[in-house]
């Protein structure tokens, strides 16, 4: 019998229902399909409800709410189906984020191509054509982790820290790619410089991005990337998105 997946309270805070105990696709999509489940209950004593990497959390005051009785609609959810291979859900968005990769602009391309084994031409063409799924938003406002790419890319962190690469900036690391919110300190590297702002406070939707959202990153020249920073003034730096169904 598996150990997965676990519920466990938050404090008072509410529930967190893990799905596996490392990333995984199914873990993941797990997590996302849950979410969209419990939302669609419409519990009114969850407040919000969210996704990490492998887990749902449910804001729930458990002060005034008994914890076992949440936990045992919990856990007649759970087992209402295999959420480790049920659909994504609805209403998620495929972004075309046009980026540069490597030059002046993204300085450790051929460094993260050479940890992975590959040329950076053959890092340039898988990365640029690997569609990745928003696994979750942390770290800062809007900020995308993405993933998973090929094992190839099961490269570690740098040992070191690079003091800081800009906004916007595409980095990898552990099979995952991130769309920098700002210029941020990282031991991630530096592959690919996108003008794609995951968070615009002036917004009617501030997060660019949600939880189950797909991303490609074809690549472009400098001179194209100039053009779309002289020309976009949207703060998607020449994204364009269609809908998923």
């Amino acid at each position: 019998m598996s150990d997965w997946p676990r519920i466990q309270t938050v404090g008072l805070s509410g529930l967190l229902i893990t799905f596996a105990a490392a990333m995984s696709e199914p873990a993941n999509r797990a997590a996302l399909s849950f979410r969209a489940a419990v939302d669609a209950q419409d519990w009114p004593e969850v407040k919000e409800t969210s996704t990490s990497l492998v887990s749902t959390f449910l804001e729930v005051d458990l002060a005034t709410t008994p914890a076992e009785s949440m936990e045992e609609r919990l856990r007649d959810l759970l087992q209402s189906k295999d959420w480790f291979s049920a659909p994504l859900p609805a209403g998620r968005t495929l972004w075309h984020v046009p980026t540069v990769y490597g030059t002046d602009l993204a300085p450790q391309l051929e460094e993260a191509a050479q940890v992975a084994g590959v040329d950076p031409d053959a890092a340039i063409k898988e990365i640029s054509t690997s569609r990745v799924r928003v696994l979750t938003i942390g770290f800062a406002p809007g900020q995308p982790y993405t993933g998973e790419l090929s094992e190839t890319w099961n490269i570690p962190r740098q040992q070191g820290l690079t003091k800081s690469v800009p906004a916007c900036a595409l980095v990898v690391a552990i099979r995952q790619l991130i769309v920098f919110t700002n210029d941020t300190p990282t031991g991630w590297r530096h592959i690919g410089q996108t003008l794609f702002k995951t968070f615009r406070p002036d917004n009617p939707k501030p997060f660019t991005l949600a939880p189950g959202d797909e991303l490609l990153f074809p690549a472009i020249s400098r001179a194209e990337y100039d053009e779309i920073k002289t020309k976009d003034t949207s703060g998607l730096g020449g994204a364009t998105h269609e809908a998923l169904t």
